[in-house]
């Protein structure tokens, strides 16, 4: 908000000024009332393996996150471009694989890759998109440069907190918002249904039926599921719901039997159809895979998408963008060692007080640690791992990442964010609504904003200009 040469961003002003202008008693009589809001709605998020709170609700900030239409724009040009680009990878390495003749991709970083799904080679998806909703981690450095930090392209989660975040605002500070021009997001559903239905099967009917399928109501992003499926006005549907007769998918309904064109799959790539991946599933439909094959019904996200949001692959991205787009990388990406390759790795074990490691396919905060703000041991059980399984990690630089103001007891005190903008890619091009779903460390100094290890999220305005 006071940027770092305290003069303070000019997106920031109508907020400054009026937070200078109002009691600390409104503010948390505010944020009591935000709470009070979350509870009604039951807005939560399961952890697993936490006795003490399978379900908790994600701590909310009232003071948002504001960014100007200028860097709003910066920021959707190099999305688009960054998602474009690594849809056309997926079409590439399960198609002509010229990215890996050409040398620009290790070939064992996709075909050892667990997310690898040889059943995708040589199929053929309609205008090519393999990822119709992309959650892209963002991160402001040195209080200027954008960096993205991850991709997301399983199953990107938290847009349901980004749609509630902003309804809460509106219900409790339409003053303050009435001052600005800020950008709305209440689109976002209907942007998303449209880009399920125009990637519906060519032999489907007018109107695409679409399905959400979920693994049920004890997955932690089940909330989301059902807020989504609801505001789209579809069903939402678990495996047993869904049965393929003659490689066609059908729901079963009080009417009968009804032919399913487009699924939106919030379910791993393993459990999807125990005939193909695992045998043991229950939450997947068996025959789904042939279906799909035969082109009689879409999914979204592709099977296999997984493959481009490895971590591993993620620092090739910028390459991936030249080889493709021919054009430079918008978005930059977070300098990354690659344990890998010998000298890196070197560089890593004789480094590592100075790095946040990582797992290669670790998510949620887990499987990494944090160097300067480990302890000795905690570091020495880390290089302990990397030796042994090199090909397993990857590290960076802890950057400085941009703060925001958030409230707390003792007043406005600053936060560490990222900011994750979810892309939606369908038959008729890239769409995205301007903002997402802004996580913060709750925790002095803390670097980790996932909602799993106690991260908390704010609204994000994105003004015009």
């Amino acid at each position: 908000m006071n940027g770092c040469d305290g003069r303070g961003r000019d997106a920031y002003r109508v907020l400054r000024d009026w937070l200078g202008s109002v009691p600390p008693q409104l503010l948390e009589h505010r944020r009591e009332e935000a709470e009070l809001f979350f509870r009604k709605v039951g807005i939560t998020f399961s952890v697993y393996g936490n006795a003490e709170a399978e379900e908790r609700l994600i701590p909310f900030d009232i003071i948002p996150r504001i960014l100007s239409g200028r860097e709003w724009s910066h920021l959707a040009r190099g999305l688009e471009q960054r998602v474009k680009a690594l849809n056309l990878f997926l079409k590439d390495i399960y198609g002509a694989r010229d990215i890996l003749r050409a040398g620009i991709v290790p070939p064992e970083l996709v075909f050892r890759n667990p997310y690898y799904r040889p059943q995708m080679n040589g199929l053929s998806l309609r205008n090519g998109v393999y990822v119709q909703v992309a959650g892209i981690d963002v991160v402001r450095v040195d209080d200027q440069d954008f960096y993205v930090l991850e991709d997301n392209l399983r199953t990107p989660s938290g847009v349901s907190y980004m749609l509630e975040n902003r309804e809460v605002m509106m219900r409790l500070f339409p003053d303050l918002m009435a001052m600005q021009r800020i950008r709305p997001i209440e689109n976002y559903v209907d942007e998303l249904l449209g880009t399920l239905k125009s990637v519906a099967p060519e032999a489907s009917s007018t109107v695409p039926t679409v399905v959400l399928l979920t693994p049920g109501s004890l997955n932690s992003a089940y909330y989301e599921h059902s807020f989504l499926a609801d505001r789209m006005g579809v069903e939402l549907v678990e495996g047993r719901d869904l049965f393929v007769r003659d490689e066609v998918v059908y729901m079963r309904t009080t009417e009968g039997p009804k032919r399913v064109d487009v699924i939106y799959s919030r379910i791993d790539d393993d459990f999807l159809d125990p005939l193909v991946f695992r045998p043991d599933s229950a939450l997947g439909v068996p025959g789904l895979i042939a279906a799909y094959r035969a082109g009689n019904v879409a999914i979204a996200n592709a099977p296999g998408t997984g493959v481009a949001d490895d971590k591993a692959i993620y620092s090739y991205v910028p390459e991936i963008i030249r080889f493709y787009m021919g054009e430079e990388p918008i978005l930059k990406n977070v300098p990354t060692w690659r344990c890998r390759e010998k000298e890196a790795l070197a560089y890593v074990i004789d480094h590592l007080h100075e790095l946040v490691v990582k797992q290669v396919n670790g998510s949620g905060g887990y499987g990494m640690i944090v160097g300067p703000h480990a302890t000795e041991e905690a570091r020495e059980q880390f290089r302990h791992l990397v030796r042994a399984n090199p090909d397993n990690y990857i590290a960076q630089p802890t950057l400085a990442l941009s703060t925001s103001p958030v409230f707390t007891e003792s007043g406005l005190a600053p936060r560490h964010v990222d900011l994750r903008p979810f892309v939606l890619t369908g038959r008729d091009g890239v769409r995205l609504v301007p903002g997402g779903l802004t996580r913060v460390a709750l925790t002095p100094g803390s670097l980790v904003v996932n909602s799993s290890q106690g991260g908390g999220t704010k609204d994000t305005w994105v003004l015009s200009e």
